[in-house]
């Protein structure tokens, strides 16, 4: 996974989240008055933890408070996000979501614990990510077409790690398989950035 900073989409970022509070500036002048707490629903190292950091070193620079980035990963986003849907809408609590946690999740999960629309306010779109296939090196496999021809030859001996059940990973993986015809055993983790830790 490749991490890039556009400094021009960055910057309207953070002018777009000091725009947000604007309006409440007249009814509370003292915004924010205490530390900030920033959860990111997924494993240490990951995309959405790295760009809660960034983000959050940013707000703590311009507003002079506190940002704590948390990390609460599991359930595919949704431990973290439901600790952000019911604390307080005061604007201390925030959750950095994702398409698992704030759109696929609702249609995998019978009982979600949280309403991704009713339950969330967004402020804004921080970062658009494409996924990735990789092979760990040892495997003698150099494209597609040997993957494809490896799974069909071995059903249910190869094996690929997702952020966790629903997440945009694990569904590109049985998308994958179906569009194949292939067997391979899916092995979800707590975030990308332990799968991909694994794998290397």
């Amino acid at each position: 996974m490749l991490f890039t900073e556009e400094p021009m989409r960055f910057a309207r970022l953070i002018a777009a989240l000091v725009l947000a509070t604007a309006p409440l500036q007249p009814l509370a002048q003292s915004y924010p008055a205490k530390s900030i707490r920033i959860i990111a629903p997924v494993a240490t190292g990951g995309i959405a933890d790295y760009y809660s950091r960034v983000i959050g070193a940013r707000m703590q620079e311009a507003w002079g408070q506190p940002v704590i980035v948390e990390n609460r990963a599991g359930g595919g986003g949704n431990i973290g996000s439901d600790i952000v849907a019911k604390s307080p809408p005061d604007g201390y609590t925030m959750v950095m979501g994702f398409v698992g946690s704030h759109a696929v999740n609702p249609f995998l999960i019978k009982n979600m614990p949280y309403d991704p629309q009713r339950d969330f306010v967004p402020v804004a779109m921080v970062i658009e990510a494409e996924g990735m296939l990789a092979v760990h090196p040892s495997v003698a496999i150099n494209t597609v077409a040997d993957l494809i021809a490896m799974a069909k030859a071995h059903p249910g001996k190869l094996s690929y790690a997702s952020g966790g059940i629903g997440t945009a990973s694990h569904l590109a993986g049985e998308l994958f398989k179906s569009m194949t015809g292939t067997d391979i055993v899916h092995i979800p983790y707590k975030g990308n950035a332990p799968a991909i830790a694994d794998l290397t």
